[in-house]
């Protein structure tokens, strides 16, 4: 795993401070929030995969939300910060913060993964002809 200093030195101040101190863009701020190209949505930190678009929707909440996530891909953490109970979702690669899951999604799982555009990096899929 990269040291602290050589992920402050591969991202922006704004991704650095979400990914590394588990900050918040602000909502309606991120460049993924109406993104709506077929791909995969990828760590910022490490290049992992995390979402695929077809698991995108628009939740209304100001950050791009995804009902599910590609297996294995997050780990999830109790968080207790702010007076609340929620569940923050990290990159199992390499432990950068992304955002927080809830239990009020879209079928087929009933989960909202919210998380910061700032976090990732979008791979177009190739069309198959």
């Amino acid at each position: 795993m990269k040291s602290e200093q050589e992920y402050r030195e591969q991202l922006s101040p704004e991704a650095f401070y979400v990914c590394r101190q588990h900050g918040t863009e602000a909502p309606f701020s991120g460049k993924y929030y109406h993104h709506k190209e077929s791909g995969f949505y990828k760590c910022i930190c490490c290049d992992a995969p995390l979402f695929d678009s077809h698991t995108k929707f628009d939740s209304g909440t100001g950050w791009p939300s995804y009902y599910d996530c590609i297996k294995n891909s997050i780990t999830e953490i109790k968080d207790k910060t702010h007076g609340m109970i929620r569940t923050e979702v990290r990159c199992a690669k390499c432990d950068a913060h992304l955002g927080h899951v809830f239990e009020d999604g879209p079928d087929p799982t009933g989960l909202r993964y919210c998380i910061n555009s700032v976090c990732l990096n979008f791979e177009k899929k190739e069309e198959v002809k």
